[in-house]
């Protein structure tokens, strides 16, 4: 049976109110505390869609409305019953089985020829310096936020995918380089000319 939200960001949302209950902008808000922007696209707009989507379902529920000062009014969130179970099942699912997800990096790979050698070599570079920049700052995050290992899993798991894939680009450039991954020669066009012809 196909899932009523699909949406991850309401699995973060369902993730955050097993903590405790919340209003959408807590929720944001420790969703960026924790660094969780990188795992989730999170914005108000979005949020505030996801929650209604999840209240219209029977996942989660409106507990009370909280006022801070002069702020609006907000409205705290739980699970229901229905919520926790399918929480439960969701992460189940999406941790045993793995699912194409067609990153952008794979499809740009697949046509790396046509860059050239000294073109694809150039960018694999580039992009190993940004790897790398994004490691470090990773690392920085990981050792600054005071939360349970358990709760920046996620964030370790991308570091270690990123260190996998920084390897992965330094050595294939090196291989471009040095010759050892051959580029094929264009065909001429004297050849494609009597290829038509013929």
């Amino acid at each position: 049976m196909r899932r009523k939200v699909t949406n991850t960001l309401a699995l973060a949302v369902l993730g955050l109110l097993q903590e405790r209950a919340m209003h959408p902008y807590e929720m944001a808000s420790t969703l960026r505390e924790r660094h969780k922007d990188g795992s989730f696209k999170v914005n108000s707009g979005s949020l505030y869609d996801t929650v209604e989507a999840l209240v219209r379902h029977g996942w989660i529920e409106p507990v009370e409305t909280v006022r801070d000062g002069r702020r609006p009014e907000r409205t705290v969130y739980t699970h229901t019953e229905l919520g926790r179970q399918e929480f439960v099942r969701w992460v189940d699912e999406l941790v045993r089985v793995p699912v194409a997800e067609y990153p952008k990096f794979t499809a740009a790979v697949a046509y790396l020829g046509a860059l050239g050698p000294q073109g694809a070599a150039d960018a694999l570079g580039e992009r190993a310096v940004r790897l790398a920049e994004r490691i470090e700052q990773t690392r920085e995050v990981l050792a600054s936020v005071e939360a349970p290992r358990l709760f920046m899993i996620e964030v370790e798991y991308a570091l270690h995918s990123w260190e996998a894939e920084l390897a992965w680009v330094r050595r294939t450039g090196d291989e471009i380089r040095d010759g050892r991954l051959p580029w094929p020669q264009p065909p001429s066009e004297d050849i494609e000319h009597g290829e038509e012809q013929s």
